[in-house]
Parts: C-alpha cells; structure tokens; sequence
C-alpha cells in the first residue's frame, strides 16, 4: 500500500481525524542519552545492532525494521570528541549541545560559546569535508510487532534527519513533514514506520516510511509508552544524563516475532564508535581508533535475538 492510500480520508482512523502535530511530530519536522538502563538500537557499520549498557548483545541481518517512534528530543542536538576512543570504553563527548546552538553547561571541554562560531562546526574540521561537531537526533522507538515491550533508543545521525526523499523512502525530517502535510496531519506514534538502509551511502543512512495506521488498541498502549521513563530518557542527552541520579531501571521483558524482511545485502564495515555515535569516523588527524573486539555473531531472527535480553 502506498503512503498516499495509506492517508487517504477513508483510512483515517477515529483516534486520528481531528489531528494537530504532536511534540513528536514537531520534533522531528526540525522544529539524548546513553541513559541509565536504556536499550538501544544503532545502526553502527550499517547493520541493525541491539546494544544494552555499552555492549553489543547482537546484529541483526534484516535490511529494514518496523518500529513505532513514540518520543523524540525537541531539538537535533549536536557532540564533539576530541580524541580517539576505544570500542570498549563508555566515554562522554567532550563538548555537547542538547539545542544544537549553545553548548551545554555540563559539557566537560567546551569548544566555544555558541556553535555558530565553534571551530569544529567549521567543513574540513573533521574527515574529509565534514564538520567534526556531530549533529544527531535521538528518538525512541518501540518495536512494531511488540507495541508494549520494550522502549528503545535510537540516535541517528545527519544523514539519516536532512536530505531529500527517494520515491516514498525519506531522512527523518523529510518523512516527519511529508506526514505533517497530510489532511489531518499524521503524527508518528500514530503510525507503523519502516526503517530501511540507503545501500548506496558510503555510511550507515536510513530512509523512512509509512507502512500502516496502528488500530485503536495500539494507539493506546504506544501513548502510554510514550510517557515512561525509558522513553523520557532515551530522548535525552548527556547534559541531563549528567545531572540525574536516578538509578538503572529494571530489565524489562521483550517478545514477539520478527517482521517479514528482504534478503540482506552486503554490509558496510563497522568503525569503532562510543556509545550513542552512529556517524562517520573520527577525522585522520586523531590517534587510530582501538581494534574493535569481537561481537556476537549475528542472528537472523529477531525473536531468537530479543530472547537474549529476557536472559539478561
């Protein structure tokens, strides 16, 4: 079904009809946290990687994962690492901005007093022609054949928010305003969003789109889900991070069975990053990055993978 049929007025569903743009879907039309306990999904070296608490638990082969985007920071946000890292280590960005215009009070080695005029928001700062200050968008993301399990974060980076559409495959803020422009507007935790991999980007990229309405009872549990403190905190950056003291949050049960997939195609070699970094690597000047360790090895069934966490 396209996304036009999908919309249409006989399709709109009655929790929809009299819609206006939700905090997400404001968020995400333009308008973070390696938080305490919080599950991720990263999209490191182009392959779909279940990470909890700075480890990577498994891969997943699939090219595309349907999810629903249940929260998303008000802001895309920005970060900077000043030196190389290990693929082991947690380590906090030297410098952050939660707005993506002041740096953030707790940033530990402020570059500048406003990213406007930071040297490292300059092109051919970091790799290539790059900036070497990051922008991303952190959101958070339930998994769509299991609404109610676990909240789950997701950073992504530029190239995965701007840029332009490709047929009905869009970056985040392109596919957020595509949704904003229907007739009501389409807000993203009203919905089944597809994630799927740009293969001809040299770096991990994803594209969005819309596969289907939730049905009432669904729509219920993604608004309930969309004010836990798991999603509240996988929206939130460092600069909060730093500040709270709350403690870990209890491992919650994560089940349901994988949606249908297309057969994998090659994947791009993963480059050491900290946690919460899905971009591109470092620029050249910086020491090497350590060797990554060894990961687990990759699983094709998302059930066979999630079962894993319910062992944690």
């Amino acid at each position: 079904m396209s996304n036009v049929s999908i919309f249409s007025g006989a399709n709109v569903p009655a929790f929809a009809r009299n819609n206006t743009l939700s905090d997400t879907a404001r968020a995400l039309t333009g308008g973070g946290n390696l938080g305490l306990g919080i599950k991720r999904i990263s999209i490191k070296g182009g392959v779909f990687r279940l990470i909890d608490g700075g480890k990577e638990l498994a891969s997943i082969d699939e090219r595309h994962l349907d999810v629903v985007i249940v929260k998303a920071a008000p802001d895309v946000s920005r970060q900077y690492y000043s030196a190389s890292y290990s693929a082991d280590a947690v380590a906090a960005p030297d410098c952050t901005s939660e707005d993506g215009k002041t740096p953030d009070a707790t940033s530990k080695n402020k570059q500048a007093e406003a990213c406007v005029s930071c040297p490292n928001n300059v092109a051919g700062s970091g790799t290539g022609n790059s900036r070497a200050c990051r922008y991303l968008q952190r959101v958070a993301v339930v998994l769509a054949n299991d609404i109610g399990g676990h909240v789950m974060q997701l950073t992504l980076p530029a190239t995965s928010i701007f840029g332009k559409e490709n047929g009905d495959k869009r970056p985040l803020q392109a596919f957020a305003k595509y949704l904003a422009m229907q007739n009501p507007p389409v807000n993203p935790e009203q919905i089944v969003t597809r994630m799927k991999f740009d293969t001809s980007s040299e770096g991990p990229k994803l594209l969005f789109s819309a596969t289907r309405w939730l049905n009432d009872e669904e729509y219920d549990v993604v608004l309930g889900q969309k004010e836990t403190e798991d999603a509240k905190k996988a929206v939130t950056g460092y600069g909060a991070t730093a500040a709270a003291s709350a403690p870990a949050t209890a491992p919650l049960k994560l089940t349901g069975k994988a949606p249908a997939v297309e057969a994998p195609k090659a994947k791009v070699k993963a480059e050491a990053v900290p946690e919460g970094e899905d971009i591109a690597p470092e620029p050249e000047v910086r020491k090497p990055a350590a060797k990554p360790t060894a990961v687990p090895a990759a699983k094709s069934k998302l059930a066979d993978i999630v079962s894993d966490w319910d062992d944690e």
